[in-house]
């Protein structure tokens, strides 16, 4: 299946995170949004809202990370580990996954978008809202050892991609000691972490040019 995405972009990682946890090989195809390939016909026929990352499976075209976690989860995972299809361990799934799209990944971009892309000063109140976001994270995990559970989920894929972005960009996890105990698991434990380590050494240059 063809997978369009940017190396250093958190949800693409979570997504080829997902695909090495359930064993489907990606035809990957890098998409350079300076240039504009995104908004060529061709991939606008297959994403409308020209949104990286896009995933095309026998013709069938699926946008927006955290869905796209979902299909590869329910229709390549060996179980329904990553995934339940036990309504309530799903809910709490999802709701994980709606709160680092809206929430903590979002926090991170109002934060750190403006730096990167207008170099613009940081924002004070901006962080605060980002570790309060944080804040629940670490809520989230207190005795648990994943973000929805008792076993590693998408949820666990998604967020770590998030959060290893804050690292790399220099938010301090020591207020967060749950978030750090999780950390440290998924980095030695997340299926594809080598993968968001390339990732991230990719993504690197974007924060570095933000301090200059």
């Amino acid at each position: 299946m063809d997978f369009y995405y940017m190396g250093g972009s958190a949800p693409c990682r979570s997504v080829q995170m997902t695909a090495k946890a359930v064993g489907v090989e990606l035809n990957l195809k890098t998409l350079n949004l300076m240039t504009g390939e995104h908004l060529k016909p061709e991939y606008l026929a297959l994403n409308p809202q020209h949104t990286i990352p896009t995933l095309v499976d026998n013709g069938f075209s699926i946008w927006e990370s955290r869905a796209i976690l979902g299909y590869l989860a329910d229709n390549y995972g060996k179980d329904d580990t990553l995934y339940p299809k036990d309504a309530k361990k799903r809910a709490v799934v999802n709701q994980r996954l709606y709160f680092d799209m809206g929430v903590l990944y979002q926090r991170f971009a109002d934060y750190f978008y403006p730096q990167v892309m207008q170099k613009t000063p940081a924002d004070p109140e901006k962080l605060k809202k980002l570790e309060e976001g944080l804040g629940f994270l670490n809520t989230f995990l207190e005795g648990q050892t994943y973000v929805a559970g008792t076993n590693l989920t998408i949820a666990d894929l998604s967020i770590f991609a998030t959060v290893s972005t804050f690292v790399l960009a220099g938010i301090d996890l020591t207020a967060f000691p749950n978030i750090q105990k999780w950390y440290a698991l998924l980095e030695k434990t997340a299926p594809g972490r080598d993968i968001n380590q390339q990732g991230l050494d990719e993504a690197k240059q974007w924060f570095d040019s933000a301090k200059k």
